[in-house]
């Protein structure tokens, strides 16, 4: 699985020990909550704790011979406890148990993904600063358009991020959720008000309704997500590997005095991080297609989804922790030339400007049609014949007619196209309100408001 490739916290939460463990957390939960209700005696409830135990090893020898692995998993932990194991699993269901505990798997992931795009989130910040006034070529189907800044783009990436991490937090509610409702969810072995202090005792929401399982929306709707911020991580990826390009070569990736980019062409410096970045991005949008189609369960229940699920929760959110952590890595080693930047700006001649002039032409009584014919004929041969653009536009009497060589410079200003940058960063980053990043120098804006 894939969570052995990554920090050893996320590999742990899904490993086969803990998603026993929180199985047992709900088991003793139930217990406990039987208890205060004077259903099974408190004295065998101390047994339990004392004693409840388990090996996964001797769960999978169980369950290679009756093939459950909840009842491989009862069995052996009713061994380790004795008598007072009968008390175990009272008036439960499998999927009671898988499911409550699933919710505990998830929280523990969630919470780990969360931090590490708070810490993207001021990366993101503090770019976004660092390059405020970075004058970059903006690009529009490739093609060179009008000037913005870089810091505007790392501002595009921050707010973008802030509506992940909205829908991150909404969507891991959603599946913060138990159920013991029993085998079609009518309540037959435990009453509802049990449930409710279950899940309140393990400190996660309850289903408001539910069959056998929980409603597979949920689970649809965390992998979606999971799979959006995917996407995005995917779409600042794919910028850096353009901005690296050869012919382009505004910003790269960071790269090791030791690190080498190719096996026979020692002059390779490859955007790796970031094309394995957009690579692994579409496991996640994969993922997201399982989780769609199980939410089609037959009747009350049926395990379609069940399998797929232990592929798709673990491995999406170990991915998401993983690329989060990686595009972070990429974003605030990622090294800039600004020198670059501006030749760029200049590579063809002024014909960024053209917007600017035929606004000016406009301004001055000039048909917009006209007015566009004029600059157009212009821009036309700085592509065809390599001219300059400016040159043109002084020479040409139809606009000079109607514009002064001052007006014309204005026009040519790459710090008049520039001017609102400001006043973006405030809609932005602007006021005060909101919460601080743990151990960070920034604050978040509040999400939702």
């Amino acid at each position: 699985m894939i969570a052995r490739y990554t920090r050893p916290e996320m590999g742990g939460i899904w490993s086969d020990e803990n998603r026993f463990q929180k199985w047992l957390d709900v088991e003793i939960a139930v217990c406990e909550v039987l208890a205060d209700r004077g259903e099974i005696p408190s004295q065998a409830v101390e047994v339990i704790r004392r004693k409840a135990s388990f090996t996964v090893e001797r769960i999978r020898e169980i369950e290679s011979r009756i093939h459950h692995d909840v009842v491989a998993f009862t069995t052996a932990v009713a061994e380790q406890v004795g008598p007072e194991s009968r008390f175990i699993h009272l008036g439960l269901t499998s999927t009671d148990v898988v499911d409550t505990a699933q919710a505990l798997l998830v929280r523990e992931a969630s919470q780990l993904i969360e931090s590490e795009i708070l810490k993207l989130l001021e990366t993101l910040r503090e770019q976004a600063f660092r390059y405020k006034k970075t004058p970059i070529m903006g690009r529009t189907h490739g093609i060179h358009a009008e000037p913005t800044t870089m810091g505007l783009k790392f501002a595009v990436w921050y707010c973008e991020l802030q509506r992940h991490l909205e829908r991150f937090r909404h969507a891991s509610q959603g599946l913060e959720v138990g159920k013991i409702s029993g085998p079609v969810g009518s309540y037959t072995h435990l009453p509802p008000q049990v449930e409710e202090a279950i899940c309140k005792r393990l400190g996660i929401g309850c289903a408001t309704v539910s069959t056998q399982t929980l409603q597979r929306d949920r689970h649809a709707e965390y992998l979606s997500v999971l799979a959006m911020l995917g996407s995005s991580y995917d779409k600042m990826a794919t910028e850096v590997r353009h901005l690296q390009r050869t012919e382009v070569r505004e910003a790269r990736e960071p790269f090791s005095k030791s690190q080498k980019g190719s096996s026979s062409m020692p002059h390779k410096r490859n955007p790796i991080q970031s094309e394995n970045i957009s690579g692994l991005a579409r496991i996640l949008r994969a993922n997201a297609l399982v989780g769609l189609e199980n939410v089609a369960l037959w009747h009350e229940r049926d395990i379609s989804h069940s399998s797929a699920e232990r592929v798709a929760l673990p491995d999406s959110t170990t991915l998401t922790h993983f690329l989060t952590i990686r595009l972070n890595r990429v974003l605030a080693g990622l090294v800039v030339d600004e020198q670059r930047m501006r030749q760029n700006i200049d590579l063809t001649g002024g014909l960024v400007y053209s917007g600017a002039l035929l606004l000016e032409l406009a301004r001055r009584g000039v048909l917009r049609e006209e007015a566009y014919k004029w600059v157009q004929r212009n821009a036309m041969k700085v592509w065809d014949e390599g001219a300059d653009f400016k040159k043109l536009i002084l020479e040409d009497p139809d606009i000079g007619s109607k514009l002064s060589r001052e007006e014309i410079d204005r026009a040519f200003s790459l710090k008049d196209k520039l001017r609102h940058v400001e006043e973006a960063f405030e809609r932005v980053f602007g006021g005060n309100s909101g919460f601080r990043v743990p151990g960070s120098g920034f604050q978040v804006p509040e999400l939702g408001k």
